[in-house]
Protein backbone atom coordinates (compact mmCIF):
# COMPACT_ATOMS: atom_id res chain seq x y z
CA UNK A 1 0.00 0.00 0.00
CA UNK A 2 1.32 3.26 -0.87
CA UNK A 3 0.92 6.12 1.60
CA UNK A 4 0.45 8.78 -0.38
CA UNK A 5 -3.68 8.03 -0.06
CA UNK A 6 -3.35 7.41 3.59
CA UNK A 7 -4.93 9.76 6.02
CA UNK A 8 -3.63 10.84 9.51
CA UNK A 9 -6.27 9.67 12.43
CA UNK A 10 -3.94 12.42 14.51
CA UNK A 11 -4.14 15.62 12.40
CA UNK A 12 -6.45 14.59 9.58
CA UNK A 13 -4.07 15.77 6.94
CA UNK A 14 -2.64 13.46 4.23
CA UNK A 15 0.74 11.50 6.02
CA UNK A 16 2.61 12.07 2.53
CA UNK A 17 3.26 15.59 3.82
CA UNK A 18 3.64 14.72 7.80
CA UNK A 19 2.59 17.32 9.16
CA UNK A 20 2.96 15.96 12.64
CA UNK A 21 5.12 13.45 14.31
CA UNK A 22 2.41 10.90 13.87
CA UNK A 23 2.46 11.01 10.13
CA UNK A 24 6.47 11.20 10.13
CA UNK A 25 6.77 8.04 12.29
CA UNK A 26 4.32 6.21 10.19
CA UNK A 27 5.63 7.66 6.80
CA UNK A 28 9.12 6.46 7.59
CA UNK A 29 8.24 3.18 8.26
CA UNK A 30 6.50 2.37 5.40
CA UNK A 31 8.98 3.69 3.33
CA UNK A 32 11.34 1.11 5.31
CA UNK A 33 8.71 -1.88 5.06
CA UNK A 34 8.72 -1.41 1.10
CA UNK A 35 9.28 -4.23 -0.96
CA UNK A 36 11.16 -3.75 -4.85
CA UNK A 37 7.86 -3.33 -6.32
CA UNK A 38 6.36 -0.83 -3.34
CA UNK A 39 7.36 2.02 -5.39
CA UNK A 40 5.24 1.28 -8.52
CA UNK A 41 1.78 2.09 -9.18
CA UNK A 42 -0.28 -0.87 -9.35
CA UNK A 43 -0.96 0.22 -13.04
CA UNK A 44 2.39 -0.61 -13.81
CA UNK A 45 2.38 -3.62 -12.22
CA UNK A 46 -0.33 -4.63 -14.48
CA UNK A 47 1.72 -3.55 -17.56
CA UNK A 48 5.05 -5.20 -16.30
CA UNK A 49 2.70 -8.60 -15.32
CA UNK A 50 1.50 -7.96 -19.47
CA UNK A 51 4.75 -8.00 -20.57
CA UNK A 52 6.34 -10.79 -18.76
CA UNK A 53 3.20 -13.15 -19.63
CA UNK A 54 3.59 -12.19 -23.29
CA UNK A 55 7.73 -12.90 -22.65
CA UNK A 56 6.78 -16.68 -21.25
CA UNK A 57 4.40 -16.80 -24.13
CA UNK A 58 6.74 -16.72 -26.85
CA UNK A 59 9.60 -18.54 -25.31
CA UNK A 60 6.75 -21.15 -25.33
CA UNK A 61 6.09 -20.84 -29.02
CA UNK A 62 9.95 -20.89 -29.67
CA UNK A 63 10.55 -24.21 -27.91
CA UNK A 64 7.54 -26.31 -29.32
Amino acid sequence: MTYDRLVCANCAAPVSQGRCPVCRANRERLQQEGGPFSGLNPVALIVLMVVLVAALVLVAQQTA
